[in-house]
């Protein structure tokens, strides 16, 4: 069937409305012009003189038909009827048109509006650092590269979330009011989506984060951070430099997917395992969870890599007393990261310290070649272990605690014994499987509500050697931290009660829950939240850190100990920490801080712990402190 003029041009008119608001306004101004041109054409076919032009041309005609189609008021002046009528029908004929051009216009603009409230323009920010997700832990994630960039010129962070964009920001500035010099900018957007991806600038990034995200099932959160880490590796327009990617993974079994995706530019942080093994060494070391903290935190010292030329040919012993306020504990030799390495290694020219400081640019060499170290004070005879069989209580169980039960295992002496408390009951097939690939602790499940005082009572509290409260995860943090902190307050309180001192170590999801909780004296709080979150962050700075901690969670080779100091130094006398360097030096162990225990429960002298002191200040040690080392055993 052969189209008439009209199904042509009624084809033509909708194909050209169906583009939006601009073609509306395009239609519009023809129309207005059309209806300005016609009236044009009356008033000069008409013959009217107007009073204060005379006689019209074609101009000035047209002018007067504008001007009463754009203002009502214009009428007002004209005196003849025949120009009052045809100026009334110009002007109703104008409202019609332009009210209907202001609400396309107004329509318009409110859909650019929720266009860009929907956060879809291109990044074009270049070095910033993008995090992918959205999860509770990137408010301390921001927090903490918020601080590492005070010393950068113009630094940003980039976020690419499926969340609304006005809401993401809304919630930083609540949690985080001062960003200091560091631009925060929100984009929402699917990760999986290439698109979406391209939208936050990946290949300008300095380097990506991506947290596993919470909105979504348990079973699928690794899944997704597989595939993003696909939509950016595998991106056919992608940059040709590798990327420095940190990604989140919550089960073992998804390990090894996400390092054969990612292979040398992603680093994995397995989130479970890191917590299993703090709260493992945490256990038989009460004060290590600050000091991980600490060295976690660009607020105090962290942990840094430096090429120094002058160190070179010269041993890592010597190396150790060569900075004053810096606090060295190993090496990046031929680009493996060796932690306490011998004392008698040497340093190559290509070789970088790996040390503990206040900022980069803060790994100074003192030039000092006098020491003034105390030989009389050092304690040289070799200290005697001692083991023994322990028995220790765990309460509640969460996603880690496997884990946990077997990293513990690794500290403990043959024929140890583990009771377990949680709320649900445990099935006969996961009991058998847990205690079979156990070697030094045999275990026991009670079912029980451990913030129920008259259910810690029957367990014989003060029998146990260290008891561990897991965060229940399938609460709300909150909720979880409440009934944490009702188990500490009742354990402390049986403690007193019974005039014991029991080694208690709570896993908190909320830093500010730490705070409410200190009034227990609880030995040690792992915030695992924060803790995760200040890893991702160090890491997303310098790749190597994830190495340099990897080797401090393990249980194999060299790790932290808060060791007793008289076993370094002889007590009540006044030393400076070159001496205590010294004395860790002959037993192959590196220094790198102390404890003094009588502020062990006091929040603002950081419970005693001091990492990285300045080695020139002199210390007195009583019987009770501790020498903070790095040791293999």
């Amino acid at each position: 069937m052969k189209a008439t003029f009209k199904q042509k041009f009624q084809y033509f008119f909708d194909k050209t409305l169906s583009k939006g608001t601009v073609s509306l306004v395009v239609w519009l101004s023809i129309v207005t012009l059309l209806s300005v041109l016609f009236f044009a054409i009356i008033y000069l076919i008409s013959g009217i003189n107007f009073e204060d032009t005379g006689k019209l041309n074609f101009f000035e005609a047209f002018w007067q038909s504008l001007m009463r189609s754009l203002d009502p008021g214009t009428v007002a002046g004209d005196t003849l009827w025949t120009l009052r009528i045809i100026g009334i029908i110009v002007t109703i004929t104008g409202i019609f048109i332009f009210s209907a051009l202001i609400g396309i216009l107004s329509a318009g603009l409110d859909a650019k509006l929720e266009e860009l409230r929907k956060g879809r323009s291109l990044v074009l920010t270049e070095g910033h650092t993008l995090i992918i997700g959205w999860s509770a832990k990137i408010f301390h994630i921001i927090s903490q590269i918020i601080i590492a960039n005070e010393n950068q010129k113009n630094p940003s962070i980039v976020i690419l979330a499926q969340k609304d964009k006005v809401e993401m920001e809304d919630e930083i500035r609540d949690k985080i009011p001062d960003t200091k010099n560091t631009e925060i900018i929100c984009r929402t957007g699917n990760a999986l989506e290439t698109t979406d991806l391209m939208i936050a600038n990946p290949d300008e990034a300095k380097s990506i984060i991506i947290l596993a995200p919470e909105d979504i099932s348990e079973n699928i959160h690794d899944i997704h951070v597989i595939k993003t880490i696909l939509a950016l590796t595998y991106n056919k327009d992608r940059k040709n430099k590798h990327y420095h990617i940190v990604a989140e993974i919550r089960d073992k079994e998804n390990l090894e997917a996400a390092e054969i995706v990612g292979q040398d530019e992603v680093s994995i942080v397995f989130n479970r395992d890191i917590v299993s093994r703090i709260t493992a060494q945490t256990s038989h070391q009460s004060g290590l969870s600050i000091i991980y903290m600490d060295l976690l935190c660009y607020e105090g010292d962290e942990i840094y890599l430096q090429n120094e030329p002058k160190l070179t040919s010269k041993t890592y012993k010597e190396a150790i007393f060569a900075y004053e306020t810096s606090t060295v504990i190993g090496l990046k030799k031929s680009g493996k990261i060796l932690i306490n390495p011998p004392m008698d290694i040497i340093i190559d020219k290509d070789d970088e310290v790996i040390a503990i400081s206040e900022d980069d640019d803060t790994v100074i060499l003192s030039g000092k070649t006098n020491f003034d170290i105390n030989q009389q004070a050092i304690v040289k005879k070799e200290r005697v272990s001692s083991t023994k069989k322990e028995k220790n209580l765990i309460l509640g169980w969460n996603s880690h605690a496997f884990m946990t039960i077997s990293e513990l295992d690794e500290y403990l002496s043959p024929n140890s014994e583990l009771v377990i408390v949680r709320s649900d009951d445990i099935s006969e097939i996961e009991f058998n499987n847990l205690q079979q690939k156990l070697n030094n602790q045999t275990i026991t499940v009670k079912k029980g509500d451990y913030s129920k005082r008259n259910v810690l009572l029957e367990l014989d509290v003060p029998s146990f050697d260290n008891i561990i409260i897991l965060a229940n995860e399938n609460k709300t943090p909150q909720v979880a931290d409440a009934v944490t902190l009702l188990a500490l307050i009742h354990l402390r309180n049986i403690a007193k009660e019974n005039n014991k001192d029991i080694n208690i170590i709570s896993e908190m999801f909320d830093q500010k829950n730490r705070e409410l909780a200190e009034v227990t004296e609880a030995n040690d709080f792992i915030i695992s939240h924060d803790l995760i979150s200040r890893l991702l962050a160090q890491v997303s700075e310098t790749k190597d850190i994830k190495t340099i901690f990897d080797i401090l969670f393990d249980s194999e080779g060299s790790e932290i100990y808060l060791k007793n100091a008289a076993d370094y130094i002889e007590l009540n006398k006044n030393v400076n920490f070159y001496t205590v360097l010294e004395s860790a030096s002959f037993k192959n162990e590196t220094a790198i801080g102390y404890r003094i225990m009588k502020y062990a429960f006091d929040a603002e002298k950081n419970y005693g712990i001091v990492v990285n002191p300045n080695k020139n200040r002199e210390i007195k040690f009583s019987e009770e402190d501790k020498i903070i080392v790095l040791s293999e055993d």
